[in-house]
């Protein structure tokens, strides 16, 4: 009877800890996903084409985080190979304590999260924070997983606040490690 307790105890306490929210909460869960998906270019989270150009083309994203107003996944062939982004605008409002609050929210739900990718290794996402000013137009956070291994660590989770005409935006990146190549829309 002892060991059935033993053998059964930590898949209780597992499973409690998931209620809590302890090891996930929906940001982190859509990323999980996104981060997934990267080594395919994000093959199975493209939607419908929005735009293309001579090497690049952009499509609406069929995953987006909590109350997001847009996600799209960009692919551009440059003299290195295909690149491939995933971003997310999760917020654009005129208020800065509001984009201020949400960005340090989002953080909070990334920073040290647990990601499992089929076939690979168990990744922390990791990040230095970096505390936004209203005096400051644009904010990053990037994050990187550990450890960095095969083509994960090409791979480059960038949390952003900056202005904008109508306010402040806070925008979520999934890139390979020179985001700068991909053609921006």
């Amino acid at each position: 009877m002892r060991s059935v307790i033993l053998t059964f105890a930590p898949v209780v306490l597992a499973a409690s800890l998931q209620a809590q929210g302890v090891f996930s909460n929906k940001t982190q869960v859509v990323l999980e996903k996104v981060i997934q998906d990267y080594p395919n270019h994000f093959e199975n989270i493209k939607g419908a084409l929005i735009s293309q150009a001579l090497q690049s083309s952009l499509y609406k994203s069929t995953l987006g985080l909590p109350g997001a107003t847009s996600a799209t996944v960009s692919l551009a062939t440059t003299t290195s190979g295909t690149g491939s982004d995933w971003n997310c605008r999760v917020l654009e409002t005129p208020d800065y304590d509001s984009a201020r609050a949400r960005f340090t929210e989002i953080y909070s739900q990334l920073s040290n999260s647990i990601i499992t990718t089929e076939g690979q290794k168990t990744f922390i996402l990791t990040g230095q924070y970096e505390s936004p000013t209203a005096d400051k137009k644009y904010t990053a956070v990037t994050f990187s997983l550990l450890p960095g291994v095969g083509d994960m660590k090409r791979l480059h989770v960038e949390l952003t606040m900056n202005a904008a005409e109508t306010g402040w935006v806070i925008a979520v990146n999934v890139s390979d490690e020179a985001p700068r190549e991909i053609a921006k829309y």
